[in-house]
């Protein structure tokens, strides 16, 4: 009995009002050449719903704290109660004293399947598995929240990516792809399995110092900023040569690469033979961006 109020506890307090996440949720079926049945627009109202109002954390965030960020659902294939498909999903920061927001996290998921009856209710447990419809939209939530708690404080997001992998180690023993090893390299488990691994530990430090030592310093020392911004995409070296073009940097990338364009093409000189010999290494998919940089 104990055990079960316990659970209750803890799955109300990730239930109320909350004020985390400021997302757009926006489901796409013209692939399915019935993009305007009402299924799909009341799909689209109730994940806005879910994702804004459930209680993610149990912290109070403010109005201008909430994360902004957006979920593209695109429905390839349904039938009945069964969907297929994909999730893009995308968030960003702001940038201290700076009208400008910083992108944190991009990741396509292509391995999204799901069951969804019209009107029914999406509810999150932490603890147990529920659907595939919330098991995925709750992993990138937390993934969401971790990356940018570490852009503000070093190890800052453990909370979250422990959620994260608790819902993957929930979520494996239904018969959906993308919560196990043999689901591939770029599936939700290889994501957060590498980001607490020690292996790929510079990664989780590049997301601090890259944004809290670097951008964010830039409004009142744009040199200072950019050497800092510099010097975080060089503790990618020692990782990528352990672990050449792995998933991790290429997420980081898929995020970062024009931005790393624009600051390293504009403002005051830093040495660009440098970074644009990191970037090579780390970051070969990127050359013609690399290529670009020439201030």
């Amino acid at each position: 009995m104990r055990n079960i109020l316990f659970s209750l506890l803890f799955c109300i307090g990730f239930t109320g009002v909350a004020q985390e996440l400021n997302c757009s949720v926006v489901v796409n079926a013209q692939q399915t050449g019935n993009e305007n049945q009402s299924i799909f627009k009341t799909l689209e109202k109730q994940l806005t719903e879910f994702v804004n109002n459930t209680k993610w954390t149990n912290k109070a965030f403010g109005p201008q704290e909430r994360i902004d960020c957006s979920m593209v659902i695109t429905i390839s294939d349904y039938s009945g109660e069964a969907f297929q498909g994909s999730i893009q999903v995308q968030s960003s920061r702001p940038v201290f004293g700076s009208s400008f927001t910083t992108p944190i996290y991009n990741f396509n998921d292509r391995d999204f399947s799901f069951r969804y009856l019209e009107f029914q209710n999406l509810i999150f447990n932490p603890t147990q598995f529920e659907s595939n419809l919330v098991s995925v939209l709750a992993y990138h939530i937390y993934m969401i929240l971790g990356l940018d708690a570490d852009s503000f404080q070093e190890q800052g997001g453990d909370t979250y990516f422990k959620q994260a992998q608790t819902i993957v180690n929930y979520s494996q023993q239904e018969n959906f792809k993308g919560w196990k090893l043999e689901d591939g390299l770029q599936s939700r488990f290889a994501l957060i399995d590498n980001l607490l691994s020690p292996t790929f530990a510079a990664y989780r430090k590049v997301m601090y110092d890259y944004h809290r030592l670097g951008l964010d310093v830039m409004s009142e020392n744009t040199k200072k900023g950019k050497e800092a911004v510099a010097v975080s995409l060089k503790l990618f070296e020692a990782m990528n040569s352990r672990r050449p073009n792995s998933f991790l940097l290429r997420t980081f990338f898929d995020a970062k690469a024009d931005e790393i364009e624009q600051i390293f093409t504009d403002g005051p000189n830093v040495n660009i033979a440098s970074v644009k010999e990191t970037l090579q290494k780390v970051a070969p998919m990127h050359s013609s961006k690399w290529a670009n940089i020439k201030f």
